[in-house]
């Protein structure tokens, strides 16, 4: 970023970066976020706020535009990486305040698949919306998914699989946390290309996800339900 760059944005009051900050969230600059995610802690702004205002808002816009075609994965995934960019120096900024999250997402993809990009998507795009996301990587047998259910205690376990040869595998982590009664505890959300809402349904979750953005917006709705039903 040039020194031009830096002058155009401390100019700007606070309404016209974040909505600067949104198209540059769309377009994929990171060191544009990085730079109007410190010229608003230098205003004053809680670091929540940014993430919630700048940052999520910022996302939620390139979240509906993926989901509805307009947007594709190679440009979310720049959008992703800048959204990283601020984050990474809000993180423990929050972590001081002990801000709250939205919820949080333990992700891995399943044993015998190697394939990451659409985790990886999800993932970024479950941050970009304010979750707090513990991936697990690729290739994960049961065992690491229970370690990390006990370890991070989240409210959703996603498990992807691209593979029609892995997508049973789903099957038996989700019978496991059965036969050890938890199950219940967590909301299940799986994705990957060859699955489908019918196989979702067979196998036990709570849902299928067709895409990241379809992904954000089932997380929310379960993730409220939840905690709707433990403070009632």
């Amino acid at each position: 970023m040039s020194e031009d760059d830096d002058l155009i944005l401390s100019d700007l009051n606070d309404e016209e970066l974040v909505e600067q900050m949104f198209d540059d969230l769309y377009d994929g600059l990171k060191e544009e976020i990085e730079e109007g995610v410190n010229i608003l802690l230098e205003r004053g702004w809680a670091p929540y706020r940014i993430l919630t205002e700048a940052l999520v808002g910022g996302m939620t816009i390139v979240g509906k535009d993926f989901r509805d075609g307009i947007l594709f994965v190679p440009e979310v995934l720049l959008a992703a990486n800048a959204m990283k960019g601020g984050m990474a120096i809000l993180k423990p900024l929050l972590a001081e305040t002990g801000a709250p999250r939205v919820g949080k997402m333990v992700i891995g993809t399943v044993k015998g698949d190697i394939h990451d990009i659409g985790k990886n998507l999800v993932s970024m795009m479950m941050e970009g919306a304010g979750f707090e996301v513990v991936d697990l990587g690729i290739n994960n047998a049961v065992e690491a998914y229970l370690e990390a259910l006990e370890a991070e205690k989240p409210d959703i376990l996603g498990m992807s699989a691209l593979l029609t040869t892995t997508m049973p595998y789903m099957k038996t982590v989700i019978d496991t946390m059965v036969e050890q009664g938890i199950r219940d505890d967590y909301v299940v959300l799986v994705g990957g290309a060859p699955l489908n809402e019918e196989f979702g349904r067979a196998i036990g979750a709570d849902a299928y996800c067709r895409d990241a953005a379809v992904a954000v917006e089932t997380a929310k709705t379960f993730v409220t339900r939840r905690h709707n039903q433990m403070n009632a």
